[in-house]
Order: C-alpha cells, then sequence, then structure tokens
C-alpha cells in the first residue's frame, strides 16, 4: 500500500523461506491491491501510483509462483481467460490465472480490452471448455454480454461454460451476460473451473 518495492520483495523471499503458505501471500498481496484501488477512487492516489503497485504486485507473484506450481503433471483442461473489450483493469484475472495455471488447468491469457471474436477464435482454437470474462468497470457487462452472445452464435455455447469476476459482479449481472456463475474472489473462480471441468 505504500509503495515499498524492495521491502515487499524481501518481506515475500522471507515468508517462503520461513515455509509460510504461498496463497495467504498472495491474499495479503491481494488485500494490499483493494486498499490501493480505494485510494485510487478516493483521489488519494494519481494513476503513476495505481501502476506502480501493480508493478511490484507483479514482481511480488513472480516470486511466489514456482511455490504454488503442482507436483503432478497432469493437465485438467483448457480455459481461455481475458478482460473484455472497453476494460483494461488485469489484476484481479492476473491472479486467477496464476492460480489456475498452479492448479494444473492450461491457460490462455488473452490479456485486456478483448474483443468478443477473439475470445470465440481462442476457443476454437484450442477447444477449451470453459471461459473466464474479467472487468472490473459496470461498462464492462454489456461487453461480457456481447462476447456470451458471440459464443452462442459460433454454436460453442452448449460445450463451454462461462463463468465471469470483477468487483461489480454478482447473481444479477451473471443473469444479464448469460454466464454460468461468477466468482467473488480468485480462489472461488480455481473452485468453479474445477466443478465445471470436473477436477
Amino acid at each position: 500500500m505504500e509503495l515499498k518495492e524492495e521491502e515487499v520483495l524481501d518481506a515475500v523471499r522471507e515468508s517462503l523461506e520461513g515455509g509460510e503458505d504461498p496463497l495467504s501471500l498472495v491474499e495479503c498481496l491481494r488485500k494490499g491491491m483493494t486498499e490501493v484501488g480505494r485510494r485510487f477512487e478516493n483521489k488519494e492516489y494519481y494513476l503513476s501510483e495505481l501502476i506502480m503497485s501493480a508493478e511490484i504486485f507483479k514482481e511480488a507473484i513472480d516470486l511466489i509462483e514456482p511455490h504454488l506450481q503442482r507436483d503432478s503433471c497432469e493437465v485438467k483442461g483448457g480455459v481461455v481467460i481475458g478482460t473484455v473489450r472497453g476494460d483494461i483493469h488485469d489484476i484481479g484475472k492476473n491472479i486467477v490465472s496464476t492460480l489456475l495455471r498452479c492448479d494444473g488447468f492450461q491457460v490462455y491469457d488473452l490479456g485486456v480490452d478483448v474483443a468478443p471474436s477473439a475470445f470465440v477464435d481462442k476457443l476454437r482454437e484450442t477447444g477449451a471448455r470453459l471461459l473466464a470474462l474479467s472487468g472490473l468497470l459496470t461498462l464492462a457487462f454489456d461487453s461480457m454480454k456481447d462476447t456470451v452472445n458471440a459464443v452462442v452464435e459460433a454454436g460453442l455455447r452448449e460445450r463451454v461454460k462461462v463463468i465471469i469476476g470483477g468487483g461489480p459482479v454478482d447473481e444479477k449481472v451473471v443473469k444479464y451476460v448469460g454466464a454460468d456463475a461468477f466468482g467473488k474472489d480468485a480462489s472461488q473462480g480455481v473452485r468453479l473451473a474445477n466443478a465445471f471441468l470436473g477436477g
């Protein structure tokens, strides 16, 4: 929250060396980013602070990720993930992508501001049976709906489950966009992936 890069990274290294649960460290980092987001919304932080905090977060996750790797080489299934068109927030998406990979899923992360057609193309190319859509802005709801409609029009909806996530997402949004479920946090997103793909 205070943008002290080296202190954060040193603390992560020490915690990992001390045998602390890597997932608990991810959760601590997530809470820090939530507070940064609150400060940004309240105009206590500017865009530069937001970008700096996201970079610190990414570096910390890079340290943690090797400790999250599964022992098994089993791949549970494919997941296409991205932040929908018109939204460029990616911190939540990146956490979900990391945890999915660590849990044995093949993750195809398309990045941010992704057009519906790009999601459809990647689903066709990979044969993935789960689509995870992220969006932090309320304007993302229409893009999520457009993406689900594109999956329907492509004839893929029967074999592809759709989960959505992001700060303002709830059951009403699930119904509005035509998704199957929403994850209120990254861990729940992984649980949903396991449920839908039979893991």
